[in-house]
Parts: C-alpha cells; structure tokens; sequence
C-alpha cells in the first residue's frame, strides 16, 4: 500500500505544481490583486502557445485530482473486493 500512496503523491505533486506553474504565468494579473485564481486573458489576445499553456493547465489539475484518486481510493479498493471476493469463494 505505501508505493500506491506515493504513486498518488507524486501524482498529486506533479499535477498541482504543473498547475501552479502555469497558473502563476496567465492567472496572475498583478503582485497586488488575485494570485493563481484572477481572471484569463481575453481570448482573442491569446497565441497557439498560450492556448496550449491553458490546455495543459486544465490537464494538470484533473491529472492531479484523478491521480490522487486512483491510487489512494480505486487501486485499494479494488485490491480489497478482489481480496474479499477470492476469500468468500474458497
């Protein structure tokens, strides 16, 4: 069970870092205003690479939710069903 914690860890890390990296670049209007949550550039300002930035964004938080999620709840539950189905049919 500790490799599927650290799985989910890392899992949570790279995906929450990614986030904020990313977030810290386009979701920052200024030092003194909203940090990581402020509102995205318009769209028509926005290049094919800023566009691609925003999209990984998107896929680094759902990477971290359903990673962490994976490894620390649906991984072990599936281990326990699997160890209590073969114990209940013996």
């Amino acid at each position: 069970m500790a490799d599927e914690f650290m799985k989910g860890f890392a899992a949570l890390m790279v995906g929450g870092l990614g986030w904020m990296t990313i977030a810290g670049w386009y979701r920052t209007p200024s030092f003194e205003g909203a940090q990581l949550i402020g509102e995205l550039p318009p769209a028509e300002s926005l290049t094919v690479f800023d566009s691609a930035a925003l999209l990984l964004m998107d896929a680094f938080f759902w990477f971290a939710v359903f990673g962490a999620l994976t490894f620390w709840v649906l991984i072990p539950l599936a281990s326990e069903l699997r160890e209590y189905l073969d114990e209940r049919s013996a």
